[in-house]
């Protein structure tokens, strides 16, 4: 525990990405496996699942000193967090055993304390805190409360363990592709010459994806020089047919077979050793296109839908690429071959009632462009196809990892813009705990009144949420718990990527990423936009 608290704490002061990756290299070289594979888990974020609340041990800190309830509220409204607020205020005095390795406390001393009675609880808890220096038991309560993020990116962790194992950072990033259970055995396959270079070996094992960039002002070649499809709206995933089995993996990492099941049974259509990479949305076979994310929404998270959501909300599977074919990694060939593959593959594959693949797995369209010139006007048509934009790929790229600028380009459509007024604000949390950054906004409705539409977290720099934090302290007007009612007259515009109906919405309408683009100072709050404005968007009228 010693170590890595020291690691956590050397990563969270580094300025700069040399002196995290060294960081980490010097750490995992140093440790032994089985602690090196318990540290791996946690900066991967494969550790948080929550063994005891915050409020927990909150309570247990306050049993056991003279602090007054009201000393630790104060002190937790400055610094945010429970588990910090505990690290700064227990009484280290320096009693007790010597730290223990953190694969002890992740497999032996968490566990057990989180499964006892309050009481012995209690103790338990107090014991594992005597002897800790208050970055370590910052670090041991954030691992019980699972709420250990550090700032450092997966793709961190990857590079330092490729300079250490002297492996490619693509094959280190392949071998994590699907979890990453701690073990020494784990640890040390993951840094082997040879080992788990076959994904047959994993028959589950997805690729890293491959990912696109913003378009730049112009590209090299010609439009010929490119493929052009539609940027679909839905869940980029892969997937896998392998040794008999079908698997469907997000890109965040996760399994969507009990989401939908549909997929996993005409995935077993496809030859064994098969790998797509395409997006999940909702597309009802008969329709000429895909419904709205919202609708995918629904069907996310649940294990079993029902016979009826999935007939409401049938899932499909959009294929643009062919990562694996006869169990043969076709990602270093360029894309003008795995296209070429996929569509033979797509278009072989069986189409009967018993297989009930019509709209269940489709091959994604490919765009005519013979001159750039066409490129906006076809932009502008993404809409109506139920696509958020274009994507543009050059057709001699191979399928690499990550996003590596220059072969795949995203065109997003403009963002949908409205001016919408300040109705209640909320404090962050972490280092801005004491600052109002959380926002609810609201639009006009027809009897001129403001009726909340959404909520906005991201787009203020720092002066302007200092800023903006001091004008809500001075203009709240009502409290409810955490949050306050502010006076109606801050107008800000807020841009989102979708918008659709919603019977969960006081409004009736919900947004998708919405985000602050910028504070209208300029305007009054009687001239921010109304709900028929919104709906004039989705080409309705306020009723």
């Amino acid at each position: 525990m010693q170590a890595f608290a020291e690691l956590i704490a050397t990563l969270e002061h580094s300025r700069g990405t040399r002196a995290r990756v060294q960081a980490l290299v010097d750490y995992f070289a140093q440790t032994p496996s089985a602690e090196a594979a318990w540290a791996l888990q946690v900066l991967l974020g494969g550790a948080r699942r929550r063994l005891i609340t915050g409020r927990r041990l909150r309570q247990i800190c306050l049993e056991a000193t003279t602090l007054p309830e009201w000393l630790f509220d104060d002190c937790y409204a400055h610094v945010g967090d429970s588990a910090e607020t505990i690290a700064l205020l227990w009484h280290h005095d320096g009693a007790g055993a010597a730290p223990q390795p953190l694969q002890v406390w992740m497999e032996t001393l968490l566990p057990a304390a989180a499964a006892l009675e309050p009481g012995p609880q209690a103790e338990a808890i107090r014991r594992l805190w005597a002897g800790l220096t208050p970055q370590q038991l910052w670090v041991a309560n954030k691992l019980l409360t699972g709420g250990l993020r550090i700032g450092v990116a997966k793709g961190l962790v990857v590079k330092a363990l490729a300079q250490l194992s002297g492996l490619e950072e693509a094959l280190i990033q392949h071998r994590l592709m699907g979890g990453f259970a701690a073990s020494a055995a784990a640890f040390d396959a993951l840094l082997a010459a040879t080992a788990g270079d076959d994904s047959s070996a994993v028959p589950s094992r997805p690729y890293p994806f491959f990912l696109a960039s913003p378009l730049p002002e112009a590209l090299p070649g010609t439009a010929a020089d490119w493929q052009v499809e539609w940027k679909w709206d839905g869940i980029r995933g892969q997937l896998i047919r392998r040794c008999g089995q079908s698997f469907l993996w997000s890109r965040g990492e996760e399994l969507l077979h009990g989401a939908f099941p549909e997929l996993i049974a005409a995935a077993g259509a496809l030859p064994d050793g098969t790998v797509l990479d395409g997006e999940v949305i909702v597309w009802a076979a008969e329709a000429e296109r895909p419904a709205s994310f919202h609708a995918l929404q629904g069907r996310l998270g649940r294990n079993r839908p029902s016979a009826r959501l999935m007939r409401d909300c049938p899932a499909a599977f959009v294929a643009y690429d062919l990562l694996e074919q006869g169990g043969d990694d076709w990602r270093p060939r360029p894309l003008h071959q795995r296209r070429s593959a996929l569509e033979s593959l797509i278009e072989g594959l069986p189409n009967t009632p018993e297989t009930s693949l019509a709209g269940c797995l489709r091959l994604s369209e490919r765009l005519a462009l013979d001159h750039w010139e066409q490129l906006e006007p076809l932009r502008q048509q993404a809409r109506l196809a139920g696509a958020e934009g274009l994507m543009l790929k050059a057709l001699d790229s191979p399928y690499l990892t990550g996003r590596k600028r220059g072969y795949w380009w995203k065109h997003k459509l403009d963002p949908y813009r409205l001016d919408a007024v300040l109705l209640y604000a909320q404090a962050g949390s972490g280092r801005r705990a004491n600052l109002f950054t959380d926002y609810t906004f609201g639009l006009w409705d027809g009897g001129g009144s403001l009726v909340s539409f959404a909520k906005a977290y991201s787009g203020l720099d720092d002066a302007e949420i200092t800023a903006l934090d001091r004008w809500i302290r001075g203009h709240t007007v009502e409290r409810f718990g955490p949050v306050r009612a502010v006076e109606p007259l801050q107008v800000f515009e807020l841009a989102f990527e979708g918008i659709q109906r919603s019977k969960r919405h006081k409004s009736g309408i919900a947004v998708r990423f919405p985000r602050i683009s910028r504070w209208r100072r300029d305007k009054p709050a009687r001239e921010a936009d109304t709900l028929a404005t919104a709906l004039a968007l989705l080409g309705e009228e306020e009723p």
